[in-house]
């Protein structure tokens, strides 16, 4: 079943993206009933060849089909249709408990919060998590984003998170895929929005449903996604870097060519000077390049700020 939901503007909506979940939707779907009773929850069926659509429309959601694959996709739609005071976004595979997801409505409505984010790593995901490679790349990227961004967010890649307004409207979703948590997280950080965490529960799958996430797939342009928008959101830092080394490359070949010539007078190696000259001017480029990006991006975000700040 398809639905508009354009005219729907609840005070909190939950959103759930689905792609072959029957196993776990109608559980979701109750279980997010049974602690918010007032939310009208909406599940955008991601093309499932499956009972999704019909088991969740059975459990009293709104039940809209979104034909472009990928979850970026999906949100990218749910963020334009869906109007509420506050939304929440969960899985639908019921790893994550909602114990905690009235606590978030409530800092969203109550405490002007733009993001809060559902916390796994400080809770039982590290410890019940039986997928290789899963924990050691939810802390490196941990690790990567609060390091660039001065920041210190316990869960980067968490699908869980409750929105204010301001950031659904505001948030260009860029990502097609998985990587879109990754996203949400970077222009939340870069863009000055209020974030907080909440611990919350996080089980494995049922037996008999399984992860739509590709290890090492989704892992490379989860990556990728995050040098892109390093290489968007810190154009000086990056370039600076890039700058910095090939400097260092450049003088540390014109040093023998120069120690050689206050020795001798001459300069027998005139292909290495040239090249190390080379290195240098490109050097420099890259570092008025960085300077150039970086004050296009804070106009930018002066842009964005006066946007946000229009009734």
């Amino acid at each position: 079943m398809s639905a508009s939901v354009h005219n729907a503007a609840p005070s909190v909506a939950v959103l759930i993206p689905c792609y072959n979940e029957e196993l776990t939707v109608g559980k979701v779907v109750a279980d997010v009933r049974g602690v918010l009773p007032e939310a009208t929850i909406y599940v955008y069926d991601n093309n499932s060849t499956d009972n999704t659509a019909k088991l969740a429309q059975e459990a009293g959601a709104v039940v809209v089909r979104e034909p472009r694959q990928g979850k970026g996709n999906v949100l990218r739609s749910m963020f334009r249709q869906i109007d509420a005071d506050c939304y929440v976004l969960i899985d639908g595979d019921d790893t994550y408990s909602v114990d905690g997801m009235q606590h978030m409505v409530e800092r969203v409505i109550a405490h002007d919060v733009d993001m809060v984010v559902g916390d796994r790593l400080s809770s039982t995901y590290l410890k019940v998590n039986n997928r290789r490679y899963h924990n050691t790349g939810n802390l490196f990227v941990r690790f990567l984003i609060n390091k660039l961004f001065k920041n210190s967010v316990p869960d980067i890649m968490s699908g869980y998170r409750a929105f204010s307004p301001l950031f659904v409207k505001n948030f260009p979703v860029l990502s097609r895929g998985f990587e879109i948590e990754t996203e949400m997280t970077i222009y939340a950080l870069d863009n000055n929005f209020v974030i907080e965490s909440i611990p919350v529960g996080y089980n494995n799958r049922p037996e008999g449903s399984t992860s739509k996430l590709n290890t090492y797939s989704d892992g490379m342009r989860v990556v990728k996604t995050v040098f892109s928008l390093f290489v968007n959101y810190k154009p000086l830092m990056f370039f600076s870097v890039l700058s910095l080394l090939l400097l260092l490359v450049g003088l540390v070949g014109l040093v023998p060519i120069f120690a050689e010539y206050f020795a001798t007078g001459l300069v027998p190696r005139f292909p290495t000077l040239i090249a190390c000259g080379f290195v240098i001017l490109f050097a420099l480029l890259l570092f008025a390049c960085g300077l150039i990006l970086d004050v296009v991006n804070t106009r930018h975000k002066q842009l964005v700020e006066i946007l946000m700040n229009k009734p």
